[in-house]
């Protein structure tokens, strides 16, 4: 039986959302974040040491070392990226900033293929609105773009996406290349070349990203989906499963090739998992998608079910439910849920056409008064640590950042106040009067996801380095080690140190023997006194211990070699 949609859409419902205003918000959303900041603890900094070492050829392209250690997940291609990005960048970009390139343009095409994913499933037979009796109803075409332009918004405003997706890592590769995949499924239907290259690019990037066994999940589950739920053009379901199998089958083989495979469970019976955090990583990370998943799955729950299959439905849920299920049972929990965030804000869009009108008005003043009220406090605190009224923000600064000192930039300043005059216009626009497009609801959510991330990013961006980047820390070792230390010795530092004291520091550093010639001896504080496995404690004074400013919990030593008693 063909169970009607409840999906009740006129034309005016779906007038799309001006091209340069949703160009110029995934701008304001990109950029800020890969532009004028230090590389920050411990994964962004860490890969970017990785990329480092290969750049210069210091270690092996199959099995990178940083500081004698391998990377802690298996994933080469985000490493390689970045090295490749270091040797082609001119002499007048920094090593920090040419990284940056390919992995912004990742960020765009994860933008991208999320919203010509919703586009396509949208298309689908089961996704469109019920037909009127006189006509009127939404165009198809017209109807898949507003529904793209809703699953866009509604990534943008993900909250758990804006620092994840502005790091070089793998994560954000595995991002990329998830929706990459998410998006050749859906548009299989509809164009062959463009999709399969998708596949086949997505699947292996995901593997050589160190997501192996996700990439076999998301194959199976999307030969499944085709299977149940085909969508247009049945009659060519085998050939669509056969492409996914194959797909999925090159991935397998080249991850054990690369020796890629790795079980990563975590029991739950170990404590590994908390529960009460999770819970609450699963409730903001992928606010305000989530809620509007959920009333997806309730309000289309009749055609989730039925013996037709309906693939605007299963596909992001499938992607989804693997995402979460990753995110149980595995760590970092934070960025395996990242991977899903492409589907659901896709199954997100699809409330839209269902949404009341009172709902829509409570996500509008949810939003209006929680970004407005977050950039108010970003801005007074930013004016406090430029003049030092009010008090009490000046105070709270430094007191959380001792040593800290505020730093004044016009950009930065002027790139602010674009942002809150786009924000007030876009409340004006939105609340001048009741709007008919069924992505208005999501508007202020990406909007003011957008402000805040562009505010910390501009206003706050002096103190985000001080507070996250080794660079404070590194400044006052070199400067304990004097000029021209030579080389050094390393006693139970992390791949993220190790990457600080050799970028910022400029230090050669080689892990601790009990045979070395080096004078100079770095140690982290809770790796001390060290093993006599590794150095003799007794040959080496204390020259200096050095905090983070901003974690009492992160000291470095640093020692002298004695000189031999007579």
């Amino acid at each position: 039986m063909n169970l009607p949609t409840p999906a009740i859409v006129s034309q005016d419902a779906v007038s799309p959302l001006p091209r340069w205003a949703l160009i110029l918000l995934c701008i304001a959303y990109v950029v800020p974040g890969f532009v004028g900041r230090d590389p920050w603890k411990n994964a962004d900094v860490t890969a970017f040491g990785y990329m480092l070492e290969l750049s210069q050829g210091r270690t092996p392209w199959l099995s990178p070392l940083l500081g004698g250690l391998p990377p802690e997940t298996e994933g080469l291609l985000p490493y390689w990226l970045g090295a490749w990005a270091i040797q082609a960048a001119p002499s007048w970009i920094s090593a920090e900033m040419a990284v940056r390139i390919p992995f912004a343009a990742l960020l765009v095409l994860t933008l991208a293929a999320t919203w010509y994913a919703a586009y396509y499933l949208a298309r689908s037979p089961g996704a469109q609105p019920v037909a009127f009796a006189f006509g009127g109803e939404a165009a198809p075409r017209d109807y898949a773009r507003a529904i793209a332009d809703g699953a866009l918004l509604a990534l943008i405003a993900c909250l758990g996406l804006a620092q994840l997706s502005h790091e070089v890592t793998s994560y954000l590769v595995q991002l990329s290349c998830t929706a990459l995949v998410f998006f050749a499924v859906a548009a299989l239907p509809y164009h062959t070349l463009v999709p399969a290259v998708a596949l086949g690019v997505g699947m292996a990037g995901l593997t050589l990203a160190g997501a192996p066994a996700l990439t076999a999940l998301l194959g199976v589950g999307s030969m499944a989906v085709i299977v149940y739920a085909p969508g247009s053009g049945t009659d060519r379901r085998l050939r669509w499963v056969l492409a996914l199998a194959a797909a999925t089958l090159a991935a397998a083989l080249l991850a054990g090739a690369l020796d890629l495979w790795r079980w990563r469970i975590v029991g739950v019976a170990s404590g590994g998992k908390e529960w009460q955090s999770l819970t609450r990583l699963l409730l903001w990370f992928g606010w305000p998608a989530w809620p509007l998943a959920l009333w997806t799955l309730w309000r289309w729950r009749r055609q989730i079910f039925s013996p037709r299959g309906h693939r605007h439905l299963w596909l992001p849920l499938w992607f989804s439910m693997v995402s979460i299920g990753a995110t149980v049972t595995t760590q970092p929990a934070d960025r395996a849920l990242l991977l899903g965030l492409p589907a659901l804000a896709a199954l997100a869009a699809f409330a839209l056409p269902t949404l009341r009108r009172s709902v829509g008005a409570l996500i509008d003043w949810f939003t209006l008064l929680f970004f407005t009220v977050s950039a108010l406090a970003i801005w007074v605190i930013w004016v406090a640590m430029q003049t030092g009224v009010p008090a009490k923000p000046a105070a709270n600064v430094a007191r959380l950042a001792p040593g800290f000192v505020p730093q004044f930039s016009l950009i930065a300043l002027l790139a602010a106040l674009a942002a809150t005059a786009g924000w007030c216009a876009l409340v004006w626009w939105r609340a001048a009067r009741n709007r008919a497009p069924i992505w208005k609801s999501l508007v202020l959510p990406a909007g003011g996801a957008a402000l805040g991330w562009l505010l910390l990013m501009t206003l706050w961006l002096p103190l985000l380095d001080y507070a996250r980047s080794y660079q404070p820390q590194v400044r006052s070792v070199v400067a304990a080690l004097g000029p021209s230390p030579g080389c050094v010795q390393t006693v139970g530092l992390s791949r993220a140190q190790v990457a600080a004291l050799q970028y910022h520091g400029g230090l050669s550093l080689q892990r601790a023997r009990l045979q070395d010639d080096c004078n100079w001896l770095v140690a982290d504080l809770a790796a001390w006194p060290a093993s006599e496995r590794l150095v003799r404690a007794s040959q080496w004074e204390l020259q200096a211990t050095i905090a983070r400013p901003t974690d009492k919990n992160d000291h470095l030593l640093v020692f002298h070699r004695a000189e031999p008693a007579r």
